[in-house]
């Protein structure tokens, strides 16, 4: 097989998925403060910028950043970790836990419209492509660092 024609393919195919809009919104939402919003309320409590950052896969200084816009925006608090007073704790307000759920509903209903127009055997078959794509990932990663 020519792998390399068909990554050529593949790219010229993602460069149109990625100019589309409901493409372009999933991936907003993968990003930037919604995400963070997304990412605190997915550990449940309080979650530190470092794991933030880890699982977000950026510079603390870039998650400095945007947890100073949402703490502005009244979303979220930081306080010192009373156990380890090096460590900062980052929780969600009442406005920013409602935030991240408004934002989770929204990119939820996106997905579900996308993969109702691939129809049931073709959303399968992407959602299992998909996860065995960031299986490989996640084990190269592993093996490689």
């Amino acid at each position: 097989m020519d792998y390399s024609a068909l990554a050529t393919e593949l790219l010229e195919k993602m460069h149109s998925l990625h100019s589309a809009k409901p493409q372009k919104d999933l991936d907003d939402s993968l990003r930037g403060e919604a995400f963070v919003l997304h990412c605190i309320a997915h550990y449940g409590g309080a979650v530190t910028p470092g794991q933030i950052g880890d699982v977000m896969n950026v510079s603390s200084a870039r998650i400095a950043q945007t947890l100073n816009s949402i703490e502005k925006k009244g979303l979220i608090t930081r306080e010192i970790d009373v156990n380890d007073r090096r460590k900062v704790l980052v929780t969600l307000t009442p406005a920013g836990a409602k935030a991240a759920e408004e934002h989770l509903r929204t990119i939820t209903e996106l997905a579900t419209k996308m993969l109702t127009l691939l129809g049931e055997e073709d959303a399968k078959e992407y959602v299992r492509i998909t996860g065995k794509l960031a299986d490989i990932f996640e084990r190269e990663s592993l093996c490689c660092n």
